[in-house]
């Protein structure tokens, strides 16, 4: 194997570190088979609250660009900036990190329509390159990055749709490599399309806040680094979620929140008792699904069938106290099935607001054994820009 595969090999392992954990494969219809993506940083939940609560249908907040870009339709402040910053696999490596910034403006004086933006940059830290014969080669220094743009609009004065146009970049970091098989910086372009539904309802004598949310996120093109040789999907995703807003009293409220992510690009075939033929033909036929067909594909192609497809199904549960909306206390729980990733974590956090600035963090315990992730910590800090103006008064 060349030391451009090598790499390109070991990086595929950093990006999909999460799906190690073991699975049982005695059954033909249950054995480990994850979903495996490019540019797997666009599936990493940038800020501290979300990544706790979920976020189709919590109240719209600057990060609402990634959970359901509908939402900034019914923002309270006329605009708002956040940045995020998630130390990540830290139990591993100390220089991987991801970066992001979002912003939205509420345009003209109805307040019914919105735009938004964010940018996102995951470094992959410092990778020290050497031949066969332990030569330094370089240091390459991989990243993932991506920009979007968005528009949201009130349909009703209870519904909203938002659409986002996102471009992504993906490089290596192999262009010094001399020799061997040849790999480039990959780019590709998706969108997302959501919709957000929210209305008041008696519940005894409270006047309960209703959240529904729904967000289809990384419909695209495909990304490759050999120009258009081999290609991987995008990370398409449905995010399904519902929520809850109880008034406990005057100072005091309580949310509940339920997630469901399902992707939306095809299953990898099981090879396992294909003769060799049979296997370079079906791994073909997966490897040349266009993706738009792809998302249509993923809801009946795994080849354990319904029950395959429903594992597939990860689910996050939220709660969050707040007390006058300034401080917040909050726990999760996040699901996916051994067979799909494992991913299995419980995360809590707290946030403090005051008057333009809002502070997050968020810290996560693992469920699992041997999970990279585990004490993964996130910080977020969200600016409102109304605040700002009257400080400024």
């Amino acid at each position: 194997m060349n030391k451009t595969k090598i790499f390109i090999t070991f990086f595929l392992l950093i990006s999909t570190l999460f799906t190690i954990q073991a699975a049982d494969d005695e059954n033909p219809k249950e054995y480990f088979n994850p979903l495996i993506h490019g540019v797997p940083s666009l599936g990493i939940a940038p800020d501290a609250r979300g990544s706790i609560l979920g976020g189709a249908a919590t109240e719209a907040d600057v990060y609402s660009q990634y959970w359901n870009p509908a939402k900034y339709a019914f923002a309270f402040s006329k605009a708002g900036v956040g940045l995020t910053y998630t130390p990540w696999l830290s139990k591993l490596v100390d220089d991987i990190d991801l970066v992001y910034l979002a912003g939205y403006y509420k345009l003209g004086d109805s307040d019914r329509q919105a735009i938004s933006a964010s940018l996102r940059y995951f470094s992959i830290g410092s990778i020290r390159l050497t031949d066969e014969s332990g030569d330094f080669l370089l240091d390459a220094k991989p990243y993932e990055a991506s920009a979007d743009l968005g528009f949201s609009l009130k349909l009703t004065e209870n519904l909203s749709a938002g659409a986002v146009l996102r471009f992504i970049y993906s490089d290596l970091g192999t262009s010094g490599l001399s020799g061997g098989d040849d790999y480039y910086p990959g780019s590709a372009v998706a969108g997302d399309l959501a919709f957000y539904y929210n209305n008041y309802l008696m519940i005894g004598n409270s006047e309960c806040l209703l959240g529904l949310g729904l967000n289809a996120s990384n419909i695209g093109s495909k990304i490759s680094f050999d120009k258009g040789n081999t290609n991987a999907f995008l990370p398409a995703n449905l995010r399904i979620g519902g929520s809850l807003l109880f008034p406990m009293d005057d100072y005091n409220t309580l949310s509940l929140n339920i997630d469901a992510n399902k992707y939306m690009f095809p299953t990898p075939p099981d090879t396992r008792n294909m003769s060799t033929a049979e296997r370079q033909a079906a791994l073909e036929e997966y490897y040349n699904t266009n993706p738009l067909p792809g998302v249509f594909k993923s809801f009946h192609d795994a080849p354990g069938g319904a029950q395959e497809e429903f594992n597939e199904i990860s689910w996050s549960f939220g709660a969050e106290y707040a007390y006058d909306n300034k401080f917040f206390v909050r726990g999760g729980y996040f699901y996916e099935h051994p067979n799909k990733g494992n991913m299995q974590y419980f995360s809590v956090g707290a946030g403090f607001k005051l008057n333009s600035l809002q502070i997050d963090i968020s810290y996560l315990i693992s469920t699992v054994p041997s999970n990279p992730l585990d004490q993964t910590l996130r910080f977020s800090l969200c600016f409102d820009m109304d605040g700002l103006r009257g400080l400024m008064r």
